[in-house]
Order: C-alpha cells, then sequence, then structure tokens
C-alpha cells in the first residue's frame, strides 16, 4: 500500500489525530522549510513537497490550503512557538535589550536563507504577505509594542509616545543585519541598536 493510499483511507475514516499524524504533519512543515532553503519559496511546488515529506497530496490539502500556508505555519512554529516574553528588568533599556538578545539566540544560520527566500516572494504573493505578517511579523512587534506600553505606563516615556517608527527601525536594523550584511546580532550590536538609535529617537 502506498502512502497517498494509506492517507485516503484515513482520511475517509475520519480517524482522529495522533502521533503518528503529528509526526506525518512536522514531517511536512520540516520539509517545506528545506526546499524553501534548497530552491526558493517560488520554485516550491506541492508535488516537492509531497515527495520529499513522504505524505499523499491529500494530506497536506487536509491541513493547509496551499504552498502559503503550509510555510508560514512551519515558519511561526519555528520561530514563534517559544514564544518571548515580555521582560520585566524594570527599565525601557533594559528590557529592549533582553527582548533583542532573546530574539538573537532564537535565530540559526539557517534563518538566513530562509527569510531571503520568503521575504522577496512576499512582495509577488499577497497570500504569502498577508500570512507572514499576521502569524510571525506582528507577533515579533507584539512583543516590542509591550515594552513600549509599559515604559508608558511607568513614565519612563511621555504618554504621547508613538513607538511606531522606533518598532519599525528595530525590525528593520534586525533583518538588514541578518538577511543582508550577514553579520552578527551580538551583544554589541544590540546595545549599539537601543542606545544610539531607539532611546535617543523617543526622547527626542
Amino acid at each position: 500500500m502506498t502512502i497517498t493510499d494509506t492517507d485516503d483511507i484515513e482520511q475517509r475514516a475520519g480517524r482522529p489525530g495522533g502521533p503518528r499524524a503529528m509526526a506525518r504533519e512536522q514531517a511536512i512543515l520540516d520539509a517545506a522549510l528545506s526546499l524553501v532553503m534548497e530552491v526558493g519559496y517560488d520554485r516550491l511546488s506541492m508535488d516537492a513537497l509531497a515527495e520529499r515529506a513522504r505524505a499523499g497530496k491529500a494530506t497536506i490539502y487536509r491541513h493547509w490550503s496551499g504552498k502559503a500556508e503550509v510555510v508560514v505555519e512551519a515558519i511561526r512554529r519555528r520561530k514563534c512557538e517559544a514564544s518571548v516574553p515580555t521582560p520585566m528588568t524594570g527599565s525601557l533599556r533594559g528590557d529592549l535589550i533582553a527582548a533583542l538578545e532573546a530574539m538573537s539566540s532564537s535565530m540559526s544560520t539557517e534563518d538566513s536563507a530562509l527569510l531571503v527566500g520568503v521575504l522577496s516572494a512576499m512582495h509577488k504573493d499577497q497570500e504569502l504577505a498577508d500570512l507572514m505578517r499576521s502569524q510571525v511579523i506582528d507577533t515579533r512587534k507584539e512583543i516590542l509594542d509591550d515594552i513600549f506600553n509599559q515604559a508608558i505606563t511607568t513614565g519612563e516615556l511621555p504618554a504621547d509616545t508613538d513607538p511606531g517608527v522606533a518598532n519599525e527601525l528595530l525590525t528593520a536594523m534586525f533583518f538588514n543585519r541578518l538577511v543582508i550584511s550577514g553579520e552578527p546580532i551580538d551583544d554589541t550590536f544590540i546595545v549599539h541598536m537601543v542606545d544610539d538609535v531607539i532611546l535617543p529617537l523617543l526622547r527626542r
């Protein structure tokens, strides 16, 4: 019996998910990430994904409507499942440094290739762009928004502070370092971002 036949039988039987189903789902997500890093998002096909994951296409389409949903779900689980809690160091500077260090530590050398493959495709695939923003990018943005709002509540920042530009700058500098320059996002760079760019911008 082929993998596709097994998947179709399970689908018709309405068999509930279990460890085997979860392992198959994770294999599909892992296969999607590896293919994006190898050939790019644009060249990723559902046929190639099914072959790499050793799963029937019926199984993939039972969980996701297409490759955009598969890839974004894979990235979300990889980058956001272990969410970074809002730091509570007692100062805006400390909270920003702690959050950025946590985000940096979650990155690996594979993330550059993955992000290049996905971010470039976002300009041409609106569904991918919308899903990435709502499920991945906004999750990290909310952490920084919480830090800025907390500083406003404690009086460290004026009540009329608009953290939007600061948040955009942090995100841009972070991804520029990761994707374009390839230089490390180390403690020195994080302190530079906070002390020389973000805090002066917020307190001008």
